[in-house]
C-alpha cells in the first residue's frame, strides 16, 4: 500500500526541510522533529545523537532541491523510508552521498527517527 499524494507532499517537504536553513536551523521545527531515539550514521562515518545534530548556529547549506532520486516507500502503517541522493557544496566542492531517513507517524506529526549518509 502506496502513501497518499498529501501524504507524500508532507513527508517531501520535511525531508527537504532538513535542508534548507531556516527550517533546518529553527528550534520548534527541530525539537518537533528529531524523535528522541533520533541517530545518525553520517556522510563522515561518524555517529551522531540527537543532541549532536541539533544545531540553532544558522549556517548556509547549498544543497541541490528538489533533491534527486527521491523515493518513498512504507515500512509500515506509520512508519516511512526515504532515499535519495545529495549534492551539497561545500567550499566550491561538490559533495554527493545516497540518504536514507527513516520517518514515524506520530499523534503530533512525523518524526525523523534514523538518517544515513554514504559518499559516492
Amino acid at each position: 500500500m502506496q502513501f497518499s499524494e498529501i501524504e507524500r507532499r508532507e513527508l517531501i517537504a520535511l525531508e527537504e526541510a532538513m535542508w534548507r536553513p531556516e527550517t533546518r536551523f529553527a528550534p520548534e521545527f527541530q525539537q518537533r522533529h528529531f524523535a528522541a531515539d533520533f541517530f545518525e550514521f553520517g556522510r563522515s562515518g561518524r555517529v551522531y545523537g540527537r543532541s549532536d545534530v541539533i544545531r540553532f548556529d544558522d549556517q548556509p547549506i547549498a544543497a541541490k532541491l528538489p533533491l534527486l532520486n527521491l523515493e518513498i516507500r512504507r515500512l509500515d502503517t506509520d512508519t516511512a523510508q526515504i532515499t535519495y541522493d545529495s549534492e551539497v557544496t561545500y567550499d566550491g566542492i561538490v559533495e554527493r552521498a545516497h540518504r536514507s531517513s527513516i520517518w514515524s507517524r506520530t499523534a503530533h506529526g512525523w518524526i525523523m527517527r534514523f538518517h544515513q549518509g554514504t559518499p559516492f
